[in-house]
């Protein structure tokens, strides 16, 4: 509970919530006075056990309060105590004193382990049962200055370490200290200790910190040592009775049995008694009502220099009498606030006398079981200093600084403590600090609580308080100006925090505006970049639920027992306990420690409220928001609950930030912020569907299953809050109407979303919404990227790319936006992806057919249908484009048939030439050339050259300037100068690259002269027949004197030089090679090879005819007789002479030289064919040589073969065979006739015998 809101210019007053601690109503308006007329009564000390609570007071009343646990079903009810009792503990009567002058009841020490409870009441103690406080024992203690000392290791509500399950607690007198044991007999003392003076302890198994009113000491209570510390004071130079740190016994004389009452104790001087309030960790509280009978304001935690005894300093003419009688000393002088403020102004000017030193209140409490705090200072106004000492009373922690020496300290939490006001989760739970002191702020003097860390070490830096205020609201008294008491109670109080349970509860969220549920009818907008889909969309939501209820039937009361369990979970997170109480006037407050959510969101709804807005409006507010996000970066959370609140908080700046970028210009967010507040949305694993739904434009494109959206309630109260203050109508201006920086982060945010995909946790329908929108973003940047570029690394384009590649979860609501958009080659490769071959080709038809594409990607169309057909395996689908494409680009369309590589069945190539034919006729000849040319298949060859002959024909018959093209085409080859190249080549080589025509015929002419089986004489006929129809030249006749067509062989020169080969007429072949081309070289050529001569490189060739075959020489001799008729009749005299004499002095060898004499005409001179008759002559003189050699070499044989052949029958000898009368040996010859045998070897030849 926070000062008041309109007080901010208090920087150090904390808002609700910030701190680590807050107060919760425990009781309000307690009846301190028994007939409610009585003033100035004040709260002492409090204690609380077992739902009872109890209270003192400065009228020396015990208040006994029982609670009444709250209705189980209202969790928003608080138990409620009624006043059980109102009891007057016995105490000492100071004869004479005024009645206000006694402290009241002082200190309440509750033992539950024996039911019994110690009331401290004006210096007298009483014991009491529980819970109902009936008096037992019958035996009280006076003169006591304090009574406590439970050992903090024990847990008083257990059975503890004494097997008695006794309790051993300290009773401080005033001059000693006794070691008590109560259990259910009467309080026996076991043992005393030395100790005059002592006001207050705090014990940890047998060692106890024990102050006076000057000093701290440690205390070892088994041996009866003391080791002496600090004074409380920095100023008081008093000297205790030893040096400080060094152990001393201070034991006393034996003492033991069971207490005296009150009326069999020896007579005592009446002690100057004073009230101690009882805290087993945190030291004793301060009475109020001694300050405040006369009306003074003093500080209750001063004491007079001049006090006889070591107790806490009355107000002034309290018990004087007594102490006058007791000590002979005068009374102590009593040191107001005020005066003491006067004495020690701010400035704190030097003065030249030494100040009187003041005598503080001491202030022990234990944060550990090895370690005390002391707190030590100069004066009530200074700061105070609290230091850290073990058992052994060495310095452990750095010190702790409070602004002011505090009135009342309490620790809560820290590595082990049995007194936090919570149980420890782990060895990280977090040490404080809680000191009750008044402050001085900008508008005056206020009480509180000033709260700090003590388990960090903050080294240099100024370590981070914080300041806690009572709300005095309901009281007339002013804010801040009642003094506070805070106490660390017996038993702690489990408590829930409904704030957390309302945030972190899981609701139903519904991202559209005035809907509740999945809402179909929210699809129909009238956002242009959508209009044209919204019905197909309507379906598919409607599609997608019907689905979902086939596979799941939702029971009737779903979602209030989702509800319900959301809450129930929630509910046991939210809840924590408290031992401390706070009390101000009549008001009684737990001390609760604010779980990390409250702190958190309390800062996030301190940003809120400073800028009266819901999102953060200024750069100073974000910044403190991005701040507050760093500090939970890289936090592990410890609890399921800390896990849920980093979470919570995470999304809910996130939003805020969002919501702030939403409606800020371009300049408001730097790159970095943006970038900051990307990664906690995606940090916070907040539903990518709830961020779309602060975006209109992108709203509609959130796809809500039957079961919903459920986010935590505080973050669906934010978005809903934001969604309805919209402009109506924002849906429908469309994704066009957001800034490029919002379209720039949200390509971001959804790109990185995506990632996620296969997460479990998250549903489908979540990356549905994200994939749908991701793909508008893009689609919408992607407009300002240039008419058919292609996708670069990094570009809007290429990410387009990407996430239509990889596939997206919305595929039917994708086609609608590419639709729509017109990208119809992104819609492509969605289909791609699905491996959708037909849809594929059919968007790509589209595009090349006309239909426009926005992005202008597809480039050459044609090619990428072609290359795309050999992919696929759909024989169907390949004929079908294929032949689309034969028709609209014959050359592609028969590539793909030719294909194979391709995955699709082979087709057979009848099939093909059918369906090209019927389909696709202009695509039939490159197909015939595929086959024919390709596959060497020549069944397709006479086919194909009607086609070419068709064409060349067709362009003879209709073009004049075709037939004069060709003309002149002859005259230029014949007016090269040799050596030339062959008319093929060089019509190859001239031909309009562009002209079908011409490729035809060089395609022709390939066919013709490439050695394959054709019919010649139908060619030659349908060449004849068609060139008949073409009218001649005036000046040409129809035929030649051989009968030749004259026009064929004008204009077909090398056609019929070709088929006049393949017929074999090898005169008319060399009369058109001579006459009508020109071409020598072809023409000797043709003498020795024939008709394979007509096409070049066609030695590789397979020659498919006889008539490819190459000529025998009597067929060479012939054909270069008849090439030297045609040379001899060549009409240029020199070109006939040059030509004559160069075939007979190349090739004389085929001539003889008598025809050749008969033939050259007489006038030619002898020089023309003089190397003819030279070589001619050479050869014959070489002819006869040679024969001669050859009869030499004959004769030479012969005589060699007799000799050999008279050796072999020398050495057979000769043998006589009778026939079959006559005898025979080994060897001999057989005679046909009567022949002498021994005769010459001729003539047994010439009778013809043979060897044996």
């Amino acid at each position: 509970m926070g000062s008041e809101p309109h007080r901010n210019h208090r920087a150090t007053t904390a808002r609700a919530g910030i701190g680590p601690f807050d107060l919760r109503p425990l009781l309000h308006g307690v009846p301190l006075s028994e007939n409610g007329d009585e003033e100035g009564i004040q709260i002492n000390c409090v204690e609380y056990l077992d739902g009872n609570l109890y209270v003192g007071t400065t009228a020396s009343e015990l208040l006994h309060f029982f609670g009444i646990p709250p209705d189980p079903t209202d969790p928003n009810q608080s138990p409620t105590f009624i006043l059980a009792s109102r009891l007057k503990p016995a105490s000492s009567e100071t004869t004479g004193a005024p009645n206000g002058s006694r402290p009241g009841v002082q200190q309440i020490l509750l033992l539950p382990r024996v039911a019994k409870a110690c009331v401290l009441c004006n210096s007298t103690v009483s014991f009491y049962s529980l819970p109902e406080l009936s008096p037992v024992f019958g035996t009280t203690v006076r003169n006591c200055n304090w009574i406590g000392g439970v050992d903090l290791n024990e847990d008083l509500t257990g059975p503890g370490h004494d097997r008695s399950g006794s309790v051993t607690i300290l009773l401080h007198l005033n001059r000693k200290i006794r070691v008590v044991r109560i259990g259910d007999d009467a309080p026996r003392v076991y043992r005393t200790i030395d100790y005059a003076g002592s006001t207050l302890s705090v014990r940890r198994d047998s060692f106890a910190c024990v102050a006076d009113s000057r000093s701290y000491a440690l205390v070892d209570i088994d041996r009866q040592l003391k080791i002496p510390l600090m004074s409380i004071s920095s100023l008081d130079d008093s000297q205790p009775g030893g040096p400080f740190g060094q152990a001393q016994n201070i034991a006393g004389p034996p003492d033991g049995g069971l207490f005296r009452s009150a009326s069999t104790a020896s007579p005592r001087p009446p002690a100057d008694t004073h009230g101690h309030s009882r805290s087993t960790s945190l030291g004793d509280f301060i009475s109020r009502g001694m300050q405040r009978r006369q009306g003074e304001a003093d500080d209750p935690v001063f004491q007079d220099t001049d006090a006889p005894t070591p107790t806490r300093s009355p107000a002034p003419g309290e018990d004087g009498p007594n102490r006058t009688q007791q000590n002979g000393s005068p009374q102590p002088r009593e040191i107001s606030a005020a005066q003491a403020a006067a004495a020690n102004p701010p400035s704190r000017t030097m003065s030249p006398a030494r100040p009187e030193p003041i005598l503080l209140k001491p202030l022990i409490v234990s944060p550990t079981a090895e370690e005390f705090l002391l707190v030590t200072g100069t004066g009530p106004l200074d700061p105070g200093i609290g230091m850290f000492v073990n058992l052994d009373g060495d310095p452990t922690r750095p010190t702790l600084e409070f602004d002011r020496y505090p009135r009342e300290i309490v620790v809560d939490g820290g590595l082990i403590d049995a007194s936090s006001s919570r149980p420890s989760p782990g060895d990280g739970e977090e040490g404080y600090v809680l000191a009750s002191m008044a402050k001085e702020l900008e508008d005056g003097l206020h009480n509180g609580l000033e709260i700090q860390r003590f388990d960090v070490n903050v080294g240099e830096d100024e370590p981070e308080k914080w300041w806690l205020e009572v709300d005095n609201t309901s009281t007339e008294e002013a804010p801040g100006n009642t003094p506070i008491g805070v106490r660390s109670l017996l038993q702690s109080e489990e408590m829930h925090f409904e704030q957390i349970v309302q945030r972190l509860w899981q609701r139903r969220f519904s991202p559209f505006k005035g809907q509740s549920a999945t809402p179909t009818i929210s699809l129909k907008s009238n956002d242009s970049r959508t209009a044209l889909s919204l019905q197909r969309l309507t379906q598919e939501q409607e599609l997608f639920n019907r689905d979902e209820s086939d596979d799941e039937v939702l029971p009737p009361e779903w979602e209030a027992n989702r509800n319900k369990e959301g809450e129930e979970f929630v509910r046991r997170l939210a809840k924590t306990s408290s031992r401390l109480a706070v009390w101000a006037g009549s008001n009684i407050w737990w001390a609760v420690r604010n779980p990390l959510f409250v702190q958190l969101e309390a800062t996030l709804d301190a940003t809120a409220s400073r800028e009266q807005q819901s999102y953060p409006d200024t750069l100073e507010t974000r910044l403190q928001i991005f701040s507050l996000l760093e500090t939970i970066k890289g936090r592990e959370p410890k609890t399921e609950l800390e896990f849920m609140t980093l979470g919570y908080i995470k999304q809910r700046a996130s939003i805020m930030l969002l919501v702030a970028f939403l409606n800020s210009t371009e300049s408001s967010f730097t790159e970095a912020q943006t970038a900051a507040m990307e990664e906690h949305l995606l940090g916070g694993d907040l539903d990518a569907r709830v961020v779309l739904s602060l975006i209109p434009a992108l709203r509609n494109e959130i796809i809500v299953s039957r079961r919903g959206i459920w986010i935590y309630g505080g973050i669906k109260t934010v978005v809903e809050e934001y969604i309805s203050r919209e402009q109506d109508g924002l849906e429908n201006q469309g994704v066009s109407s957001l800034s490029p920086s919002v379209l720039q982060f949200l390509r971001r945010f959804l790109t990185a979303t995506r990632k996620k995909k296969g997460f479990g946790s998250i549903s489908d329908e979540v990356f549905r919404t994200v994939d749908a929108s991701l793909l508008l973003v893009l689609l919408e940047l992607d407009k300002e990227t240039p008419f058919g570029q292609i996708g670069r690394s990094g570009s809007v384009r290429k990410e387009l790319y990407e996430l239509v590649d990889h596939g997206v979860d919305c595929f039917d609501r994708a086609v609608d936006l590419l639709e729509t958009y017109q990208r119809f080659f992104v819609l492509s490769r969605l289909y791609q992806h699905k491996k959708m071959a037909g849809e594929v080709l059919a968007t790509w038809r589209r595009i090349i057919e006309g239909e426009e594409d926005k992005g202008g990607e597809l480039g050459d169309g044609e090619q990428r249908i072609r290359s795309y057909l050999s992919n696929i395996s759909n024989q169907a689908l390949v004929q079908e484009y294929a032949i689309w494409l034969a028709a609209r680009n014959p050359k592609l369309g028969v590539q793909v048939f030719a294909d194979e590589k391709g995955r699709f069945p082979k087709f057979e190539h009848g099939q093909v030439v059918a369906l090209l034919r019927e389909e696709a006729p202009d695509a039939v000849a490159y197909y015939l050339e595929h086959l024919v040319f390709g596959k060497g298949n020549t069944a397709y060859v006479n086919e194909l050259i009607t086609y070419y002959l068709d064409i060349v024909i067709t362009d003879l018959q209709s073009s004049q300037d075709t037939r004069e093209m060709v003309a002149a085409s002859y005259e230029a080859y014949r007016a090269l100068h040799p050596p030339k190249p062959t008319y093929i080549r060089f019509l190859s080589d001239n031909a309009p690259p562009d002209n079908d025509v011409w490729q035809s015929r060089l395609r022709l002419l390939q066919l013709l002269s490439g050695g394959h089986d054709y019919n010649a004489t139908a060619i030659r006929r349908m060449i004849d027949d068609s060139l008949a129809i073409i009218p001649q030249p005036n000046s040409h006749p129809d035929t030649e004197p051989n009968g030749a067509n004259t026009l064929r062989h004008q204009l077909l020169v090398p056609e019929s030089i070709i088929l006049a080969g393949r017929a074999r007429q090898h005169t008319d072949a060399l009369r058109l090679l001579v006459h009508r081309l020109g071409d020598y070289d072809t023409a000797v050529s043709y003498c020795l090879r024939g008709g394979a001569a007509l096409s070049a490189g066609s030695r590789n060739k397979r020659r498919d005819s006889d008539s490819s075959l190459p000529p025998t020489y009597e067929e060479q001799v012939e054909l270069f007789r008849s090439l030297l008729h045609e040379f001899l009749g060549l009409e240029c005299p020199e070109e006939k002479v040059e030509r004559t004499g160069n075939l007979l002095e190349r090739f004389g060898g085929w001539f003889d030289i008598l025809e050749v004499l008969e033939v050259v005409p007489e006038e030619w001179p002898v020089e023309t064919i003089a190397e003819f008759l030279v070589s001619g002559l050479r050869r014959l003189v070489a002819e006869r040589c040679e024969g001669m050699v050859a009869r030499a070499l004959s004769g030479a044989e012969n005589l060699r073969v007799g000799y050999e052949f008279v050796e072999a029958v020398a050495e057979k000898r000769p043998v006589v065979d009778f026939g079959d009368g006559g005898g025979g040996g080994d060897n001999g010859v057989e005679m046909e006739g009567a022949l002498q045998v021994g005769e010459g070897w001729g003539e047994y030849v010439q009778a013809g015998g043979r060897l044996g």
